[in-house]
């Protein structure tokens, strides 16, 4: 936050060149990302993400061309985020696939807590309040929901090639149930500020992994 507040403030159109005008945007993409994944999209104002950056309200528009696409653009940037934090664990070879997983979930679950469970998943949030959002985020929302699948089923089907589950084992199956409950249990952990959903659901899915 101190580089925020020694920002030089001025009045109209930001430069589209040189470094201050792609920091200001990085700012208040970061900014996005925070108030998002605490109050969802359609709760968060245009005015708060500026405050936190020190930007005036007027100069929003020029760096991005609507609300709209200021979320589009924070979406697409989340979720390339998060698929590099779960390349880190799932494709971690040094542990069996099934400890990968578990090591995703132990690290999420320690995210939370060093936000004391405030902040959740921005995706899962946006796609709780779709009726409320653009219809365009319907399909970008979904596509990212898959992605994530797809990296879990992928690493199911390890774990079922070296005997940790059973061989027949729907792994794509699996993997979207494991979204379903890992999205509720982040929303329940934030409803009630403590990991207890995340644990529950979290030994409830290993345990029946090996049913």
């Amino acid at each position: 936050m101190e580089t925020m507040e020694k920002q030089t403030r001025r009045r109209g159109r930001p430069p589209k060149e040189g470094g201050g005008y792609s920091e200001t945007r990085e700012l208040l993409l970061q900014a996005g990302v925070e108030v998002l994944t605490e109050k969802g999209f359609s709760s968060a104002g245009i005015d708060e993400i500026l405050r936190r950056v020190g930007v005036p309200k007027g100069s929003f528009y020029h760096f991005f061309g609507s609300k709209e696409a200021f979320g589009t653009e924070l979406l697409t940037r989340y979720a390339a985020y998060f698929a590099r934090k779960l390349d880190r664990f799932l494709l971690d070879t040094t542990m069996q696939p099934l400890q990968r997983l578990q090591a995703f979930t132990d690290d999420a679950r320690n995210g939370m807590a060093r936000y004391e469970y405030k902040r959740g998943c921005l995706v899962g949030n946006m796609g709780q309040e779709m009726g409320a959002l653009p219809e365009s985020f319907r399909r970008e929302l979904g596509a990212v929901f898959q992605d994530w699948q797809d990296r879990v089923a992928l690493c199911l089907e390890e774990a079922k090639e070296l005997g940790e589950i059973p061989e027949i084992s729907d792994c794509r199956q699996l993997a979207t149930v494991f979204w379903i409950g890992w999205e509720g249990a982040v929303l329940r952990t934030k409803l009630e500020g403590t990991p207890d959903a995340l644990d529950l659901f979290a030994d409830f899915f290993f345990a029946a992994l090996h049913r």
